[in-house]
């Protein structure tokens, strides 16, 4: 048998032990089913909710119940429709920080173990830098330098949000490149970008999903932490806006509060359990025992 071929068995056997693993894990799976109907709420939500989410359609603080499922808020704003409108623009703006977030710590983090000595001195002394400062204040900051807008929104918290990813990627670094597949590379006259992003950071991949999937997570708090501060766009409806905006009302109207603090809630947790199952699901030394 080829060693193309034993390689390509051995990927898919290794892929089913894993996927094996991630769906014994009862956590994992009711984790994954509470994502995929967040997201689903968010693709189909223009069909689920045609208003604006910030029509007035009922008199102000109206309790759950009849028309109004989840109630209306001290404006008279259907609570649902801005749930499920803000849930599109909650998880687009939490994923693409995570993008930016995973790209500069896998950036600095790949430089810092490839190279190592001053490199990997001057990278590191610059992570301690960014890990003293408070990340919410930072990125408040950087909104405000910026102006409120999402785009600032999701470089300011790549920007902060890049510390864990850095050092993990690092540390897989340090541990693969001294491998003897990385040697032999390295003795056939492999380039150093080719060593770094071909043949390193692909087996750095299993630490990294685990990581980029709880940023996930992270990067939605910041987000309705910012919204609910009102540093991000007052004109588009988001979980955080929606509580930030009724938090003086908690007392006439807690559903207004309640309910978007709860699809917080529950995302943040399925993405959460998600990333246990993750963790235990390439560990290979669970899946051996």
């Amino acid at each position: 048998m080829a060693m193309d071929e034993k390689i390509g068995i051995g990927a898919v056997s290794g892929w089913r032990d894993a996927w094996g693993m991630f769906s014994g894990n009862k956590g994992a799976i009711a984790g994954l089913v509470i994502w995929l109907l967040i997201i689903s709420m968010a693709i189909l939500g223009p069909l689920l909710y045609s208003g604006n989410p910030f029509e007035i359609v009922s008199t102000p603080m109206t309790p759950p119940g009849g028309k109004l499922f989840l109630g209306s808020d001290y404006m008279g704003r259907d609570v649902l429709g801005g749930i499920i409108y803000g849930a599109k623009v909650t998880l687009l703006v939490g994923l693409a920080a995570t993008v930016c977030t995973v790209v500069i710590g896998m950036v600095i983090g790949t430089l810092a173990g490839y190279y190592g000595k001053q490199v990997d001195l001057f990278l590191m002394r610059v992570t301690e830098f960014f890990q003293v400062l408070p990340p919410i204040l930072l990125a408040m900051v950087l909104v405000t330098l910026f102006s409120p807008s999402y785009i600032t929104v999701i470089v300011a918290i790549g920007s902060v949000n890049w510390i864990s990813t850095a050092r993990l990627t690092r540390a897989a670094f340090l541990k693969i490149k001294e491998l003897d597949f990385v040697r032999a590379a390295r003795a056939t006259g492999a380039t150093n970008s080719r060593i770094m992003w071909r043949i390193i950071l692909p087996n750095a991949f299993p630490p990294l999903i685990v990581i980029t999937t709880l940023t996930i997570g992270s990067a939605i708090l910041f987000e309705a932490a910012l919204s609910f501060l009102g540093l991000t766009d007052p004109n588009i409806m988001t979980w955080g806006f929606m509580i930030g905006a009724s938090r003086n009302y908690i007392w006439d109207s807690w559903w207004a509060v309640t309910f978007p603090g709860a699809a917080i809630f529950l995302t943040v947790l399925s993405i959460s359990l998600i990333g246990d199952g993750l963790n235990d699901a390439m560990n290979l030394k669970l899946r051996v025992l």
